[in-house]
């Protein structure tokens, strides 16, 4: 299976000094940005190694995943 890096680093790569940033200046991110990464671990864990997850939890955790990483990029964005 072909499995597709979602992590902040590969797909927002001109952010990564933002990302630093935002990391160490505010806590809310900071907590974010650990949630999305350990959605992000599951997800990856779902798809390697094909766990017993309905498909209900397993679009839900990807749903999870995707609206944190909006929220991520919109502070991003955000931040001068």
């Amino acid at each position: 299976m072909n499995i597709t890096q979602h992590d902040l680093w590969h797909e927002l790569p001109e952010h990564q000094d933002a990302i630093q940033r935002l990391r160490a200046e505010s806590p809310h991110f900071a907590s974010l940005f650990a949630e999305y990464r350990r959605v992000k671990r599951e997800v990856q864990r779902a798809e390697e190694n094909d766990l017993p997850l309905s498909d209900v939890a397993f679009e839900n955790l990807k749903k999870q995943r995707l609206r944190l990483k909006d929220e991520l990029f919109a502070m991003l964005l955000a931040k001068p």
